[in-house]
């Protein structure tokens, strides 16, 4: 039988992970954590972006650019930005109005 690693499917490294108070209780608030966002992300699932810029992730990906995906919590308002750097040395996961 063959399993599956969850990081198998992973398209980058997620470098140093961080987070910014807000967010961070953003995610308490709505009952979801930071772990499943990165994982969405770092498979290159970007989330709530229009096409054009997830067509702009997955060049950046293929070509070290930055990397950004935003994901609408389960309150359905709050957005949540994770941002990986173009090195690939760090993530972050941060309220848009933070940045």
């Amino acid at each position: 039988m063959e399993t599956t690693n969850s990081t198998s499917r992973q398209k980058f490294v997620l470098g140093r992970i961080v987070a910014t108070p807000a967010a961070l209780d953003a995610l308490r608030d709505n009952g979801e954590s930071s772990h499943g966002l990165l994982m969405r992300h770092s498979t290159g699932d970007w989330g709530d972006l229009c096409e054009g810029d997830k067509q702009a992730n997955d060049m950046d990906l293929s070509h070290g650019g930055r990397l950004l995906s935003a994901y609408i919590l389960r309150d359905g308002q709050t957005k949540i930005w994770v941002i990986t750097e173009a090195d690939r040395s760090s993530t972050c996961v941060l309220m848009p109005e933070e940045y």
